[in-house]
């Protein structure tokens, strides 16, 4: 049986390029860029803790805004995308 993950999106507001691009760099280890500022990634828990302490580590409070969003599977699966853009799906196989 495959693990059920959850859809995480995530959307910042970082103010320096080099800690934009880090961030955005380190996003695409975890899930698929749909929008400039905005990502979705297909996680387990354990992996979500990893992206969150990660992106964490890259990004100044004070300064920069990052929101993750957690949708269970099924309400990820009623998302709705209108004009250009595909779904992006759980996937297949998990590397741990």
């Amino acid at each position: 049986m495959l693990p059920m993950a959850l859809l995480i999106v995530v959307s910042y507001d970082v103010t320096d390029d080099r800690r934009r691009n880090h961030l955005a760099s380190a996003l695409k280890d975890f899930g698929a860029r749909v929008q400039y500022s905005v990502f979705e990634c297909h996680l387990e828990l354990a992996q979500i803790d990893r992206l969150r302490d990660r992106l964490l580590s890259l990004i100044h409070p004070e300064e920069d805004s990052v929101r993750l969003y957690h949708f269970c599977r099924d309400c990820g699966a009623k998302t709705e995308i209108h004009g250009t853009g595909v779904r992006t799906d759980d996937p297949e196989l998990y590397v741990f």
